[in-house]
């Protein structure tokens, strides 16, 4: 049975019902309304393999930019390359701090139930603080997202994966070469990393790497080219920066530019666990996000509360299996309409 077959034969009620009903919109927002999708990667979904089902969809087309947490983007490239020297804590619930402070000891860093090789993390950033240093040197400044492309496209990664070069959504998101907003990327292992780098004089300048505000501008920028022509969707997967930071483009574009011909997000959905009225989930729900001129009335929008481990890959492998049923559909049809040619000109050529 496949993904389409399975949740339309089960997914009738409650949060089932609606992840269907998100699928179904997205992959007809991509396909039907020549949409383009910003996907909105928070919590540790790198770790966790998003990319198994990711990767497909951004070389598929079916996602256009993607905003994340400066973790989810390195993460991304620690599984790569140390995906089996990870360790697993399945028992990760009864853990004392006692048995937390072995796993330290043996140089792991623990997310949930997954523990990451410290050594990753010190390799990354041996190779990366070159291209910091380099850059600075020459009075250079990039796009965090951009000096992890230098480091795919150099062949860094050919030969050290652990994992299919397939699976790893940036790597995807470099070969399609979409943008990788990473907002409050010092808010990783990286990024304090990056920090110290300059602190101890080994990178010269903070501007190696460009700012908040400057990431802010790229977005603005991409947001108003596409949205002339294309309806632009949201698809966010948990709280906090990734999604807040992408989102107030359109108000930016609004009000503070004063573009009254700026369409808002026309597709929205949200996958979390928090409880908004606790203050659990930053950025405010669909109706809310109407004051804010993020999203108009009529926004198709969803809200599945619910692990986005287990619905975004539910929904992200729904959308391929209709991307893939569209191509054979169109596939079938020159088909058709080639044997109509052949026999067609036949017909001319025997009279």
């Amino acid at each position: 049975m496949s993904i389409i077959e399975f949740m339309e034969n089960n997914y009738k009620h409650f949060n089932a019902r609606e992840t269907l009903a998100a699928a179904k919109e997205y992959h007809k927002f991509v396909t039907d309304d020549n949409g383009k999708m910003m996907v909105c990667l928070a919590g540790a979904m790198s770790t966790a393999e998003i990319g198994i089902t990711l990767a497909p969809m951004i070389r598929a087309g079916k996602v256009s930019a993607i905003t994340c947490t400066g973790a989810n983007i390195e993460e991304d490239m620690f599984n790569l390359v140390a995906n089996k020297s990870y360790k697993l804590q399945p028992e990760w619930r009864y853990l004392t701090m006692e048995e937390d402070r072995k796993t330290r000891d043996e140089g792991m860093n623990r997310v949930t139930d997954t523990c990451i090789p410290e050594d990753v993390m010190l390799d990354m950033h041996a190779a990366l603080s070159e291209l910091w240093a380099e850059a600075a040197d020459k009075g250079e400044s990039h796009f965090h997202w951009e000096y992890f492309y230098k480091l795919i496209r150099s062949g860094f990664f050919e030969g050290k994966n652990d994992v299919p070069m397939e699976h790893s959504w940036l790597v995807a998101a470099c070969e399609m070469d979409i943008p990788v907003y990473t907002a409050g990327f010092e808010d990783s292992t990286l990024g304090n990393m990056f920090c110290a780098d300059v602190m101890q004089g080994k990178v010269k300048s903070h501007s190696a790497i460009k700012p908040g505000t400057e990431l802010f501008a790229h977005l603005t920028g991409w947001y108003d080219e596409v949205q002339k022509n294309h309806p632009i969707g949201f698809f966010q997967i948990g709280g906090g920066i990734a999604g807040d930071f992408a989102m107030c483009v359109v108000p930016a574009l609004i009000q503070d530019h004063e573009k009254e011909d700026c369409r808002r997000w026309r597709y929205f959905c949200h996958i979390g666990d928090a409880i908004t009225s606790y203050g659990g989930y930053s950025g405010c729900p669909a109706n809310e996000k109407v004051t804010w001129h993020k999203l108009d009335a009529d926004t198709v929008n969803f809200t599945i509360n619910s692990d986005a481990s287990i619905v975004a890959p539910l929904v992200f492998s729904y959308v391929m299996e209709k991307h893939l049923e569209t191509a054979e559909g169109v596939k079938d049809s020159l088909a058709e309409e080639t044997i109509g040619l052949a026999a067609g000109k036949k017909a001319v050529e025997a009279s």
